[in-house]
C-alpha cells in the first residue's frame, strides 16, 4: 500500500513538472496583443495621396500593417478616430527644446534642467514624435534624452547636439554687451584652431552627442558684417567635419552669411541650419553636395518680432533685412530642388508651436505635400532613421498623428494636432474616437 502511495506521488509530482515546463511554451505561443488605428483618411506622403478609410495595425511599438480597409483580428483593441486624417508623427530637424531664451544669467542651466521636459511634452503634443536638439548647455539635452528613453521623462525621440562648437567671441559665448570682467561659467563648447575643434569634437562625442553642430556665423542678433563674416577657417570647419565623419556622426552648421554658408559646404557639413543670405552659389554647392538645407523661416514672422521692436525700433532695417533674404534664399532653393527637412528653431518659436514652420514653408514657395514631406520622410532621412520613422508603413514605430481636416489643401491645421500616438502608446487624444475590443 504505501509502495502504491510513493508511486502515486512520484507520479503526480512528474505530471506537475510536465505542466510547469509546457507553460511558457503555450504563452510564447499565444497571440500578442494588437491594437488598431481607424481613420477617415490618411496622407501617404511617399505617394503623395491621401488613402480612403485607413486602418493602421499596431504590435508593440510597431506597425504591423496598413491599409485601405484592412481587416482587423478578432480580439484586436481599436481605436476609431472617426473623420480625423492620420499621417506619420513629424520630425522637427531643429529645435532648442532645453532652451529658453533670456535665462542665461537669470537662471542658466539650472532653469533650463527643470523646465526642459515642459518642453519636450509640448513638442511632443503639437504632433513631433522625433526631434534634432541642436545646442544645449551643460549636456541637457542628453540627460534629457535618455530619461526619455528610459520611459521616466515623456517627450520626443532626440538626436542631441550638446554644445555646439563655436569660435572665441561667436555664437557659443552669449556674452554681447556684457563686460570683459565677467566670466560666464559651464561647459561653453568654445575651441579654437585645427587640433583644438578636434579635441572638441571628441569632448562632445564622449558625453553623448548624436550629432555636432558647428557655429560657422554669428547669430541673427549679433555682429555687423551680416553677408561676408564666418567664424571659423575652412581648415577648422574641415577638422570638425573630418573627425565627426570618422566617428560616424553627421555634422549640421548654423550659418546666415552667405560666406559662412559655403565655407561650411566646402568643409563637407551634412547640413545647413537657417540659411538666411544663401546665394546662387550656395544654392548650387548644396546641390552639388548633396546636403540639407533646414531653413527656419518662420522664426522672422512679424508677429513674433513686434514687441522687440516696439522697444528697439533701431533694430527693425536689420530684421527686414534678414526676413526678405531669409525668403528669398528658400523660395530659390525649393525652385532648385535643394533637399529640405524642416526646422522650427523653438524656442525662438514658443516650444509647441513648431508646425507654424509647415504653414510659412507652404506659403513661402512650397505645396503644402512638399512641406509635409520636408517633416516627414525628409527629416527622417537626415536624421538617418528612415528605416524607422517619416512614414507609415510595417516594421516602422507606430508614430501616428491625426488632424481635423484636410493637410493637403491646407497645411495649417497641422497647428492643431488632435491626436498623438508615439510607439504605440497614446500620447494625447482630443478627438471623439470610440475603443473597443473585438
Amino acid at each position: 500500500m504505501q509502495a502504491g502511495l510513493r508511486v502515486q506521488s512520484v507520479c503526480a509530482v512528474l505530471s506537475m513538472c510536465v505542466l510547469v515546463s509546457a507553460a511558457p511554451a503555450r504563452s510564447a505561443d499565444a497571440p500578442s496583443k494588437l491594437v488598431a488605428v481607424r481613420a477617415a483618411a490618411m496622407v501617404d506622403v511617399v505617394g503623395g495621396k491621401t488613402v480612403r478609410d485607413p486602418v493602421v495595425l499596431i504590435e508593440g511599438d510597431r506597425i504591423k500593417a496598413v491599409g485601405a480597409g484592412l481587416a482587423v483580428p478578432a480580439g484586436t483593441r481599436v481605436i476609431d478616430l472617426g473623420g480625423a486624417t492620420l499621417l506619420p508623427g513629424l520630425v522637427d530637424a531643429h529645435t532648442h527644446i532645453t532652451t529658453t531664451y533670456r535665462f542665461l544669467l537669470k537662471g542658466g542651466p539650472m532653469h533650463d534642467a527643470v523646465t526642459a521636459h515642459v518642453h519636450a511634452r509640448k513638442t511632443l503634443e503639437a504632433g513631433f514624435t522625433s526631434v534634432r536638439d541642436l545646442w544645449s548647455k551643460d549636456f541637457i539635452d542628453v540627460a534629457l534624452r535618455d530619461a526619455i528613453n528610459r520611459g521616466e521623462v515623456v517627450g520626443p525621440r532626440m538626436q542631441c547636439a550638446t554644445l555646439a562648437i563655436g569660435s572665441t567671441g561667436g555664437h557659443n559665448e552669449d556674452v554681447e554687451d556684457l563686460s570683459p570682467t565677467i566670466a560666464v561659467g559651464g561647459n561653453s563648447g568654445i575651441a579654437d584652431g585645427v587640433d583644438g575643434v578636434r579635441r572638441m569634437v571628441r569632448f562632445q562625442l564622449k558625453h553623448g552627442a548624436d550629432i555636432i553642430k558647428i557655429m560657422a556665423t554669428e547669430g541673427a542678433g549679433e555682429g555687423d558684417n551680416l553677408v561676408n563674416e564666418t567664424e571659423y577657417s575652412l581648415e577648422e570647419m574641415q577638422a570638425i567635419v573630418e573627425e565627426a565623419h570618422r566617428y560616424g556622426k553627421k555634422v549640421a552648421a548654423h550659418a546666415h552669411g552667405a560666406d559662412g554658408i559655403k565655407v561650411a559646404l566646402r568643409a563637407g557639413v551634412d547640413s545647413i541650419e537657417h540659411g538666411t543670405f544663401l546665394d546662387d552659389e550656395g544654392i548650387k554647392l548644396l546641390k552639388a553636395r548633396n546636403a540639407w538645407l533646414v531653413p527656419t523661416v518662420a522664426i522672422h514672422d512679424p508677429k513674433d518680432a513686434a514687441q522687440e521692436l516696439a522697444t528697439n525700433p533701431g533694430r527693425k532695417e536689420r530684421y527686414d533685412l534678414f526676413r526678405r533674404a531669409s525668403y528669398e534664399g528658400f523660395r530659390k532653393a525649393v525652385a532648385a530642388g535643394v533637399r529640405i527637412a524642416m526646422g522650427s528653431d523653438s524656442s525662438v518659436i514658443p516650444h509647441g508651436e513648431n508646425a507654424r514652420e509647415l504653414t510659412w514653408m507652404s506659403r513661402t514657395g512650397m505645396t503644402p505635400l512638399q512641406a509635409i514631406r520636408a517633416a516627414t520622410v525628409g527629416g527622417a532621412e537626415l536624421l538617418g532613421w528612415s528605416d524607422r520613422i517619416g512614414s507609415i508603413a510595417p516594421g516602422k514605430y507606430a508614430d501616428l498623428i491625426a488632424v481635423e481636416g484636410d493637410p493637403l489643401a491646407d497645411v495649417s491645421v497641422l497647428e492643431r494636432v488632435r491626436f498623438v500616438m508615439k510607439g504605440g502608446d497614446v500620447v494625447k487624444n482630443e478627438l471623439r474616437s470610440s475603443l473597443a475590443g473585438r
